[in-house]
């Protein structure tokens, strides 16, 4: 534990549910199990898959060992990747991580043949071998796995892509993470350069000068650095033309699609719904807040600013915990205990430290282990939301754990679901024991502005992506094009009452691209926050219209983690993805909470 200013005392991580250190005999037993257990499978499979795949008892026991072979590299990774996330500037732990990842990418060459032999097996063979009940849990993983037919290559070729990815993909990625995380920006006013997150937090200070001078700072450091950033952005945006080339995908976006299990059509559904939406949800919410802070337009570093007349109190991190905990458990006593043993157990890292990985996540790590959520925890009533979504995203992968290590993972779509659902719970748990008009204000602006920041914002960020990746077919961008390509989704995302330009001239908000990790890490990811946050919406209608079994059916829908497509996962509550109502009634929930807004504003609140 260490204490932060005072925020209290916080958690960090405890990996020796992992392993007890880098030097375990445990790691390097794993590491050599995974290696002999690899080459043992290959000798013993390959080439033979397709013949025993009448056999659905042999299919069985090879399924099997794979499975427990992926359960045991998901350790070894996860350890490795966390403990490198606790402090990016450790070159030991740098060099762990990027031992482990060469180490493990053999492990995966050796394997690779397995799941394309598979899908060698015949259509009617598989069926039969189906009936075998120690093969029939596995149907939708094999089904899935049937899916990527199409896409997939020859053995050697998939080989080469993977072993080639060391020093393409993966190491621009790496690239980008430690260049990041040692960016420093001298913001006017504070004693020393600060790092990304703490320069973040200043967007969302009371003083306006403290905004404008941290969005000065970031936009100068950016700038200078935005030579480094159109390089790897060019880098990996050609590394994934090459890849979608030979796999045959004809959209930019498709392979993001197919690896979440969700059609093309319901993908341009959602975001044709929320761009026709944004002059009803962001640019109306944008005028009334400018009018709020006294202002004709919002300089873009005021987008998330608090509302003047709203304190802005520092939360303690052990009122965060019961407040998080507390929303959860009104809904099932089941989520917050589960939740609590995050608290408990050592599986939070909390506090901000020099070198740590920015933002927040929830780590699955593997079905044998479970989660672990890192924060950069500041006090910040934001914070305690993002508390309530890693902890939605912790739940939904400890309930999804007992599925194994082929079917606990959830596409991105669904699984943004339990952690947006976690954010609702807990804002929903505070609105209702609050009767202050002006703080009831102040907290339906700030739910609004999330929703803004995760419905209207990441399909932004989706429009700007297809933009880079279908731009860059054509040739190398350069920062000017991908400045350009920011700036027209900002404008037609935010509206007339943001004011996108910067009085300083080293700095530049068209340059904000630059640091989203996302578009680096995982292209097109960012639509899965904006399915989630209208799937969410729909399903928290459904809760306070007490739907027969809601919290039961609700349970179900996390524990199938992977097993089951979002149309089985939605049918037993009524809702239907491919129906451009389904987005549009999430949608109407957001407009709704700003025509209320209006509505107080208009009464003198």
């Amino acid at each position: 534990m260490q204490a932060q200013s005072s925020l209290g005392p916080m958690p960090e991580w405890d990996l020796s549910d992992l392993y007890t250190g880098p030097d375990a005999p445990e790691l390097a037993r794993d590491l050599a199990f995974a290696g002999t257990e690899a080459r043992r499978l290959k000798d013993r499979y390959q080439g033979k898959i397709a013949a025993m795949g009448v056999d659905g008892a042999a299919l069985a026991e090879a399924i099997g060992a794979y499975e427990k072979l992926s359960d045991v590299i998901g350790r070894i990774g996860s350890y490795a990747g966390l403990r490198f996330y606790g402090n990016m500037a450790d070159t030991e732990r740098a060099k762990l991580y990027g031992d482990v990842q060469d180490k493990l990418t053999a492990v995966s060459g050796d394997l690779l043949f397995f799941e394309l032999e598979l899908n060698t097996i015949a259509d009617v063979d598989l069926a039969a071998a189906l009936k075998v009940p120690a093969l029939a849990r596995l149907k939708p993983w094999l089904e899935d796995i049937r899916k990527d037919k199409p896409h997939q290559l020859g053995e050697e070729i998939e080989k080469l892509f993977l072993e080639k990815g060391m020093t393409s993909f993966t190491a621009f990625n790496r690239l980008f993470d430690e260049t990041m995380t040692g960016l420093k920006f001298d913001v006017a006013g504070e004693p020393a350069p600060l790092g990304l997150e703490a320069t973040l937090n200043f967007l969302m200070h009371a003083d306006g000068s403290k905004r404008q001078a941290a969005a000065v700072a970031m936009g100068r450091v950016f700038k200078d650095n935005i030579r480094l950033f159109t390089h790897i952005t060019n880098v990996l945006a050609k590394d994934k033309e090459i890849s979608d080339r030979w796999r045959g995908y004809k959209d930019v976006s498709d392979s993001r699609h197919l690896a979440n299990r969700v059609e093309p059509e319901v993908v341009a559904a959602l975001v044709s719904s929320v761009r026709t939406a944004y002059p009803r949800t962001a640019h109306r919410y944008y005028k009334m807040k400018a009018k709020w802070l006294g202002m004709e337009k919002l300089a873009y570093w005021d987008r998330n600013a608090p509302l003047p007349d709203k304190p802005e109190r520092v939360i303690p991190w052990r009122e965060a915990e019961a407040t998080v905990l507390g929303a959860y458990n009104g809904f099932a006593p089941e989520m917050a205990e589960i939740a609590g043993r995050f608290f408990k157990r050592g599986w939070i890292d909390a506090p901000v430290r020099e070198g740590k990985a920015p933002g927040a996540f929830s780590h699955p790590t593997t079905p044998s282990a479970h989660p672990y959520v890192l924060m950069n925890y500041q006090g910040k009533p934001r914070d305690v939301m993002v508390l309530a979504h890693e902890l939605g995203h912790g739940v939904h992968q400890v309930l999804a754990a007992p599925q194994g290590a082929l079917l606990a993972p959830t596409p991105l779509t669904l699984a943004e679901t339990a952690s947006v659902f976690g954010e609702m719970l807990t804002f929903k748990a505070l609105l209702a024991g609050t009767t202050d008009v002006r703080e009831r204000k102040a907290m339906m602006a700030q739910k609004i502005e999330d929703q803004i920041n995760t419905v209207v914002r990441q399909i932004a960020f989706y429009t700007f992506e297809r933009k880079v990746h279908e731009a860059r077919r054509l040739g190398e961008l350069t920062s000017a094009q991908l400045g350009e390509f920011w700036m027209e989704v900002q404008r037609e995302s935010l509206g007339d009452a943001i004011d996108l330009k910067s009085d300083d001239p080293a700095s530049a908000y068209e340059t904000f691209w630059a640091y989203i990790p996302h578009f680096i890490h995982s292209p097109f990811y960012v639509y899965a926050y904006a399915f989630g946050d209208c799937l969410v919406n729909s399903l928290y209608g459904l809760y306070e219209e007490a739907h027969p079994g809601f919290v039961s059916k609700y349970f179900d829908m996390l524990k199938a983690g992977g097993s089951k497509h979002h149309s089985e996962l939605l049918a037993p509550i009524g809702l239907d993805a491919r129906d451009p109502a389904f987005w549009n009634k999430g949608l109407a929930v957001l407009e709704r909470m700003i025509d209320e807004l209006e509505a107080m504003e208009r009464a003198g609140a």
